[in-house]
């Protein structure tokens, strides 16, 4: 059990640091989706996020906006709907 936990504390901090990214606004919802949701993610959910870690950030940003019809096509699953609870409101937007 040991090695298994090794490995998944691992593996969440390859994926947190595949979490930064260029796009400020895909940066941010990916830091507060880390913050909120990140210990409790499962193996399938972290297979799920590496997947959409691999698309470009306008892409993937897209995604998450749910603005492009052809980025709907792309993995997802849980996964995008945490990332999509993830995003600042209007009000902390404006803060």
């Amino acid at each position: 059990m040991l090695n298994a936990e090794i490995l998944r504390d691992a593996e969440q901090r390859r994926l947190a640091w595949r979490c930064r990214r260029g796009m400020l606004e895909l940066d941010i919802v990916l830091q507060r989706f880390v913050n909120e949701h990140f210990s409790g993610l499962t193996l399938a959910e972290m297979e799920q996020l590496d997947a959409l870690l691999e698309l470009p950030d306008n892409v993937f940003w897209d995604l998450i906006q749910g603005v492009n019809p052809q980025a709907e096509m792309a993995p997802s699953g849980v996964i995008l709907e945490k990332l999509r609870a993830s995003r600042p409101t209007a009000e902390q937007e404006t803060a």
